[in-house]
């Protein structure tokens, strides 16, 4: 009984200095805005500048929680008692680097050394009633960058950043004394191991506040700094090992010591002269540039593989299925065809690419249509709801009880399951912007399935996609075709902008205003009936200082004009949310299934988009990214077939709601814009 008091005791000091050193990362970062005033009253001449780049060391000391269990010490070691709560202090010390311009609130640190995690867990009792003990020696050679901020551009400063640390030194030692009632028993020995299962590598992140305080040194060139810090690293990512729930809360208390050195100062200059002095303004550099692409002599009839998303989404506070989605009644059931979906459209659907979109609304029919020629296929729906997995399970139910109603599938090949979130869900932990879209995205049934012929061809498991539909439509101007006018860093420098285009006759047409930093047109715009012809392209930007800029370059148009018939073929590739990974799950269908179709001497158009979720120049770079990595897939599998007559195009138009496949409006239109196009011309 003295024991558990005891214990009880050392886990009110735990708790206690937990709230202490919390609280004085608040206290020390007030202290260290109240001095911030009279040191910078002691402003002095300076001979010398302040140095930009600073060099030294930083030493503290590691106030570190441990909190989870942990039990099973190595494969070799299995202690009877869970050790669950702990504390430790030890040493930190790294080089450092920083770099911040005099009177600048924005700078970067970088500390990379030596990081202790070591420390003691609460002692715990046994079965046999006997007190049991395990410190450990845990230590990581730890990589800090950080950005440093200086909100009174002042000695006074936050830093924030990631930590990546490497384990290297894990080892432990365990006793475990008798029981106090039979002082007579044999201790057991003590045992000093190494931890099994520890995680070789951690990311995680800290925050911190400091203050730089200048030492006098004598030396008018060099600069000396002391600056006391302290910082706090959460449990995020921290977690010592790759089992059980142990993790760590650090807080770091320290100083660094650095030094800079500066450069003389030039003696001012004496003006004489009564002339005003007249301070010129650099004009904003805005690179301009036309993009006309060639003619495409063909009128493209498309062979379409239209990827199915195996999704139902649902409005949110309701189970039913959204009127959106084609409903057949029993008796239409023997006259849907999934190659003819066109004849069966949604009641109040509107946006661009409706035969796509019909073909979508139409998945439920698709699905029952393939079950009842399939009868051995069995599915799993999975409804997610933020009301709760009741809410999901019912809106299964509705989908469930359509298949079952109208396309008479047996109830025993469909089961249904009903979860908060789904299982690859669009709304990540930590997430705070445009939350109400991503949880929209998330309201959703999914269909499982394991059986083959429902799913894309070299998929299983359910993950796996339903196999696409097949569908033939005629191209209109592709957008490979239009006209794209770059006026690269228009968006910073100019409140708008826009264009005059005159032709060999001195005509001209105007276009605009724009903000963005490119814009594309349709040939047919520019050119109207007329084939071809030479342009003179001015840009005509006005600065936010009201300075008007002009650009001009000159480019050949060619009309995009149909002459033969010819053939192509589409294929698509599906991403999740803010992921690229959906190009390792197509990466066979590319090149057992694709590759094979491509013409000799064709060329492979490959768009990338994304949905309007997130930073626009970010989805920009992403949709890029996503086209390209297509591009080397395609590359790679042409290689390994000995081939290199296949001609490539690549483009990334991110969330462009002029140039994306789909609206936004829906959360099916979002989802299908998180794609990459693959357009298959055949060569001339």
């Amino acid at each position: 009984m003295k024991l558990s008091t005891n214990n009880n005791k050392g886990s009110r000091i735990l708790r206690s200095l937990y709230a202490l050193t919390n609280k004085s990362l608040v206290i020390l970062s007030l202290a260290l805005v109240n001095i911030q005033a009279p040191v910078q009253a002691q402003v002095q001449e300076q001979e010398y500048t302040t140095p930009s780049w600073w060099f030294g060391v930083a030493g503290g000391a590691n106030f570190t929680f441990y909190r989870g269990s942990v039990q099973e010490l190595n494969s070799d070691l299995t202690v009877p008692t869970a050790f669950r709560k702990g504390f430790g202090i030890a040493p930190f010390v790294a080089p450092l680097i920083e770099f911040h311009k005099p009177n600048s609130m924005f700078g970067f640190m970088l500390q990379a050394g030596f990081d202790s995690r070591a420390g003691a867990f609460k002692q715990v009792l046994t079965p046999c009633n006997c007190p049991a003990d395990l410190s450990t020696n845990l230590g990581y050679l730890s990589v800090e960058p950080s950005l440093r901020f200086s909100p009174f551009k002042s000695g006074f400063y936050f830093y924030a950043g990631p930590r990546v640390a490497f384990n290297i030194a894990k080892s432990f030692t365990y006793t475990q004394e008798i029981n106090p009632e039979y002082p007579d028993q044999v201790a057991d020995p003590e045992v000093n191991g190494k931890w099994g299962y520890i995680n070789k590598t951690q990311l995680s992140m800290q925050i911190g506040a400091g203050y730089d305080m200048p030492l006098e040194t004598g030396n008018k060139n060099r600069h000396d700094m002391f600056s006391p810090f302290v910082s706090f690293q959460p449990y995020f990512g921290q977690s010592p090992r790759s089992i059980e729930t142990w993790n760590l809360t650090t807080l770091r208390f320290g100083a660094a010591l650095k030094f800079g050195h500066g450069h003389k100062i030039a003696p001012p200059v004496v003006m004489t002269t009564r002339t005003p002095l007249v301070i010129a303004v650099a004009d904003p550099v805005v690179k301009f540039s036309v993009n006309s692409p060639k003619n495409i002599v063909a009128e493209r009839t498309v062979r379409e593989t239209f990827p199915l998303r195996n999704y139902i989404f649902f409005s949110d506070k309701s189970t039913g299925i959204p009127s959106r989605y084609v409903l057949l009644r029993k008796d239409q059931v023997k006259d849907f065809k999934e190659d003819q979906v066109e004849l069966y459209t949604p009641k109040d659907f509107t946006g661009r690419s409706k035969r796509e979109m019909v073909i979508y609304y139409n998945i439920l029919n698709i699905l029952g249509d393939r079950m009842g020629k399939n009868p051995s296929t069995t599915i799993k729906l999975v409804g997610s709801s933020a009301n709760g997995p009741q809410d999901g399970r019912m809106m299964a139910e509705s989908v469930k009880d359509y298949l079952v109603t109208v396309f008479e599938i047996d109830a025993a090949r469909i089961t249904v399951e009903g979860r908060d979130k789904p299982k690859i869900p669009s709304e990540q932990p930590g997430g705070t912007k445009e939350l109400d879209l991503l949880r929209e995205g998330d309201q959703r049934v999914s269909i499982e399935s394991s059986s083959p012929v429902l799913l894309m061809e070299f998929q299983a498991g359910p993950d796996a996609p339903l196999r696409p539909v097949e569908i033939r439509a005629i191209q209109q101007a592709p957008l490979d075709s239009y006209v794209t006018f770059h006026a690269e860093g228009a968006q910073d420098a100019f409140t708008y902008w826009s264009l005059e285009i005159m032709d060999e006759k001195g005509e001209i047409q105007r276009f605009g205003p724009f903000q963005q930093d490119q814009v594309s047109i349709p040939g047919k715009s520019i050119l109207g009936t007329r084939q071809e012809g030479t342009f003179t392209v001015t840009m005509i930007g006005l600065t936010k200082s009201g300075k008007t800029i002009k650009n001009e370059a000159v480019t050949h148009m060619v009309l995009w004009n149909p002459t033969t018939d010819e053939e192509g073929m589409r294929f698509s590739i599906i991403y999740e949310f803010n992921d690229s990974k959906a190009i390792v799950i197509y990466e066979k269908y590319i090149t057992d299934i694709i590759i094979p179709k491509i013409p000799k001497g064709g060329t492979v158009i490959i768009h990338g988009y994304t949905d309007i979720i997130g930073d626009e120049s970010n989805n920009l770079k992403l949709s890029l990214s996503r086209a390209n990595d297509v591009k080397q897939i395609f590359e790679k599998g042409l290689a390994k077939a000995g081939r290199s007559d296949v001609k490539f195009e690549v483009y990334g138009f991110g969330e462009d709601k002029n140039l994306s496949p789909f609206d936004n409006r829906l959360p099916e239109e979002r989802f299908y814009n998180r794609t990459v196009i693959i357009d298959i011309i055949p060569g001339k």
